[in-house]
């Protein structure tokens, strides 16, 4: 009861905080900042459309939203916004114009360490150094927004897209990021969502390391050097992106245990999965096809589920260098589309299994002019000879239960792909 009584009065205890809350409008041709010194915590400044030359500095929770997407520019000097408050909210703005120094972090909006709860909402970064530098803050979000880098800079002189360090709990959520170095760079943050977002035209669609019990989902990385790399980390959950077009890897999985990665398409990228020292996860459900190489896997990666895959029209369908064999599709099998053996039972799966790096796709690798062959009786006959005598077939990725058909019957929409230039 003594509870209850208390929640009945909490509306009456914020009542006065909600009456005493002020709009200020900025009209154009006024300064920004002094109405931000003014405003008190818990305010709303208003900006009406213009163009508004100037740093900011919000020291107090309240919120500052554009009014028909005005435009605040830092003059290319230091950060255009900074943020040194907790539960401040920034909503339709351009922000423009950071200056250059990646020694000190310049930025379109720069969320300083304290800063808990910042949100930033449907706002044009464009021109910046860093897009956006959160640094121990937590409960950040940053949705629907279009960042865009200094495009005419070499891509090792440009900031991020977003850059989270130290925090907890993001939401990451519909943004369209391009022309920066990494898209979004994640180091040491955990509990995150990143979702549906567009990384496009930069050195890695994400770059992250170090960070645990996070959640990407729904994302697209093309055009990039590399899509997703996920690298000194463990218990993600990755599923539904689509990583294509990218000239090295779609996907980079190194140094990674515990996860999940499921039903994401890989497509036309140099390298669709690059796995490097990869334990106790789970691959299943996922497309990967037409790239140059479907898995590049090597590092010890073992004791891995892999399952329900499709691997279709990889022109080399596994890299492996390992000791020994690799089993994959134990319990319910993968899709090979260069399997060339047969189903008498009709159960949907090969009565041969499936191997990876045997003895004909080393001599296609050597010979691709051979490819022509692949489905002539003497090549399946070669291909038994390897399986029966072992001192002919090298290690390699062995799935005994291959499926005769894949699971993603649109997978020809995925074909052409390549990226035809480097980002």
């Amino acid at each position: 009861m003594r509870r209850l009584r208390a929640l009945l009065a909490l509306p009456a205890l914020l009542l006065p905080l909600a009456l005493h809350a002020a709009t200020w409008t900025v009209h154009p041709g006024q300064s920004i900042q002094p109405v931000l010194d003014r405003a008190a915590a818990g305010d709303v400044v208003e900006i009406e459309r213009g163009f508004y030359a100037g740093q900011l500095l919000i020291s107090k929770p309240l919120t500052l939203r554009g009014l028909q997407r005005p435009t605040v520019s830092g003059g290319q000097q230091g950060d255009t916004i900074r943020i040194a408050a907790p539960d401040v909210t920034l909503e339709g703005l351009i922000v423009r114009d950071s200056g250059d120094s990646l020694l000190k972090q310049n930025a379109g909006i720069y969320v300083a360490p304290g800063s808990h709860r910042a949100a930033v909402l449907r706002c044009d970064l464009v021109y910046n150094l860093f897009g956006l530098w959160i640094e121990k803050a937590d409960g950040v979000r940053v949705e629907h927004n279009l960042i865009v880098g200094k495009r005419d800079y070499a891509s090792s002189q440009r900031g991020n897209g977003v850059q989270l360090y130290n925090t907890t709990g993001a939401q990451i959520v519909g943004n369209h990021i391009s022309f920066v170095r990494d898209a979004l760079y994640v180091d040491v943050s955990h509990h995150a969502v990143f979702r549906a977002n567009r990384l496009h035209h930069s050195r890695y669609g994400t770059h992250y390391m170090n960070s645990y019990h996070n959640l990407w989902e729904d994302n697209d990385s093309y055009r990039n050097r590399g899509g997703l790399a996920l690298m000194e980390v463990r218990d993600q959950i990755v599923r539904n992106n689509r990583a294509w077009g990218n000239t090295d890897h779609g996907i980079m999985l190194r140094t990674l245990q515990d996860s999940v990665i499921e039903n994401n398409v890989v497509a036309g990228n140099a390298r669709g999965f690059f796995i490097y020292d990869v334990e106790y996860a789970q691959l299943k459900g996922n497309l990967v096809v037409d790239n140059q190489v479907g898995v590049h896997l090597s590092a010890g990666s073992t004791r891995n589920r892999v399952e329900g895959n499709d691997f279709v029209g990889n022109r080399e369908q596994v890299r492996y260098v390992g000791a020994k064999d690799e089993i994959w599709g134990a319990q319910s099998g993968n899709h090979w589309s260069n399997y060339l053996g047969w189903d008498r039972d009709g159960d949907g799966l090969g009565d041969v299994r499936y191997e990876a790096n045997d003895l004909v796709d080393r001599l296609v690798w050597r010979h691709p002019a051979a490819r022509l062959l692949l489905a002539s009786p003497a090549v399946q006959a070669l291909r038994l000879v390897g399986q029966q005598f072992p001192l002919l077939r090298v290690p390699g990725v062995v799935d005994p239960k291959p499926r005769m058909h894949p699971a993603h019957p649109n997978w020809n929409e995925w074909n052409g792909k390549q990226s035809p230039l480097e980002p």
